[in-house]
Parts: structure tokens; sequence; C-alpha cells
């Protein structure tokens, strides 16, 4: 009688942004100008890192891996929020659900790990400068950026694996703009302890340790720094991890406080705006941070726009 009575869901209804309608074409705008600022900023660091010779250094390497990662990351949910602030219809099937869920963890897992080499990169670079060629061998670079992978992969699909042994019943209304698991597991007329357990403590691996890594690596050239007493060395020390850590800051603050330290004060909406944080105004930061007030990323653009009105000067 139980299995006659579930209905099997085959599609879920995303309520979307709290926006009210006569303010959402304004946020459609904003939201669409955000999305391609983040796509065209991204392309923009990885043509350039692939044309010019010069920035082919394990840093770069690093930026490039991680301007696919937030290309990507922003991919998987800006357009079906993009095309749903336009739709009537904002419905996405069971299937393209647990889809978006998986590669939304993957490359969010993914620019996780991707952050952490790039702080040990410039660890090694500021602290270690005259072995950095020795420690970031081409050997170390290459398993800083295949070891990502392979564990993202799998962390993504044992939270999809897990989500689809789940039954769901009646209710289908996501109150989110995209199939997040923390508002997945709110559905299920299952038992979810299992999805929560692992939630929890793969989070606490996933996110905690790479979190305290990178604040370690920061702090550490912090310290190699201002160890010289100089102006010119506590202005280097706020270039180089200031702006880096308050992106590093605003990713992992919204991620632990959603998803590790959940709150039953915390509304619909608070989380709603906490997730646009990561995952749109994040990946779009990240380009104009990380590279492109980068002086090397400058001189690249110059060099490649140069090399292609060279023939037309002739």
């Amino acid at each position: 009688m139980t299995g006659r009575n579930q209905t099997t869901i085959s599609e879920f209804l995303l309520l979307g942004l709290p926006i009210e309608s006569e303010h959402r074409n304004l946020f459609y705008a904003l939201f669409l100008a955000m999305y391609v600022t983040t796509v065209v900023g991204n392309l923009l660091i990885i043509i350039l890192i692939c044309l010019d010779p010069h920035l082919h250094t394990p840093m770069y390497l690093f930026l490039s891996n991680l301007s696919f990662s937030d290309l990507c990351f922003s991919s998987v949910t800006m357009p079906k929020l993009l095309q749903d602030m336009q739709s009537q219809d904002p419905f996405i099937s069971y299937a393209g659900c647990l889809t978006q869920m998986y590669f939304f963890l993957f490359f969010g897992d993914l620019e996780d790990f991707l952050l952490v080499a790039m702080a040990y990169d410039r660890y090694v670079a500021i602290c270690f400068p005259l072995h950095y060629t020795t420690v970031m061998s081409p050997r170390l670079c290459l398993s800083l950026l295949v070891l990502p992978w392979i564990l993202t992969t799998f962390h993504a699909m044992l939270h999809t694996l897990l989500m689809a042994r789940l039954h769901f019943c009646a209710d289908n209304v996501i109150p989110h703009f995209f199939c997040d698991m923390s508002a997945l597991l709110k559905l299920p007329c299952s038992d979810t302890q299992v999805n929560e357990l692992v939630v929890f403590i793969m989070g606490g691996l996933i996110l905690v340790i790479p979190f305290l890594l990178i604040i370690t690596s920061y702090a550490r050239i912090v310290s190699s720094i201002l160890k010289v007493p100089s102006a010119r060395g506590i202005r280097k020390a706020f270039s180089t991890c200031g702006c880096h850590l308050t992106v590093v800051s605003l990713f992992y603050g919204t991620v632990i406080g959603l998803y590790l330290c959940p709150s039953a004060n915390n509304s619909t909406v608070k989380e709603t705006v906490m997730a646009v944080m990561y995952t749109v105004v994040t990946p779009m930061l990240n380009p104009f941070i990380y590279s492109l007030r980068n002086r090397d990323m400058k001189g690249a653009l110059g060099r490649v726009f140069c090399r292609k009105k060279a023939p037309f000067s002739l």
C-alpha cells in the first residue's frame, strides 16, 4: 500500500529568486551582465595564458584552470536562472536536477582545491624564491591539477548517488534558483540521515581543511614579508594577500555557513542571497582579483593585441 500511495516525481519546480514582478526585468539585466562579465573575463584569461609563452608558468597554469572552473561553475546555474526569470514554467526534470547538482558540486569542489594550489604556489614563490623552480616541478604541478579532478569527481558522484536513492513523493517545490543539495534534502519522504551525515563529514574534509591550508599559507606569506620592515614589504603583503583573502573569505564563509553550520533561523531569502554570493559574485570577481589587475596579464594582453595588429601595419 505504501508503494502505491507514493507518486514518483519526474520534475521539480524552482521558485527562483525572491524578486517582485516589477523588479524582475531590472534584476534579469543585472544578472545577465554579471554572467557575461564572468564568461568574457575568464575566457580572456584562458586565451591569454594559452597564447603568451611568458605566462607558461605554474602560477598561470593554476590561474587558467581556476578561470575554467569559474566559467563552468557559473554556467551550471546562471543560464537556467536567466531562463526561469523570463519563463512562466520554471520546471526542471528529475534527471536534469541531479545532473545540475553533480556539476555544481564538481566545479565548486574543483575551485576549492585550485585555491589551495594557488595559495601554496604563492607561498613557495614568496617565502622560498631561490627554490621555487625546484619545488614547483612539472611533476608536482601536474599532481596538484590531476588530483583535484579525481577527488572532485568521486565526491560529486557520491552525493549524487546518495541523492538518487531517496524517494520524492508529493513535494516537488524547491525554494531556490537551482537544485541545491541542502534544499533537495528537505523534500524526500524517505530517511535522509545517511545523506546528512555524509554532507557533514565530507564537507568538513573538502571545505574546512582546504580553507585552513589557504589561511596558513597566506599567514606565512605575510609573516615572511613583514620580517623585512619596509613600506614596500607591507604594500607587497597587502597586495598579495588582501584581495585574495577577501574572495576566499566570501566563498568559504557563505559555503561553510550554508552547508556545515546550518541554522534554524536562516530564512529561505537569506540562504538564497548567500548562494548568489558564491555562485554569481565570486566567479565574476576572480578574474579581476587574481589576474586582470596583474602586471603580467596586462603585458600579455598588450603583446597579443600587438601581434594581431602587426600584419595589418605592414
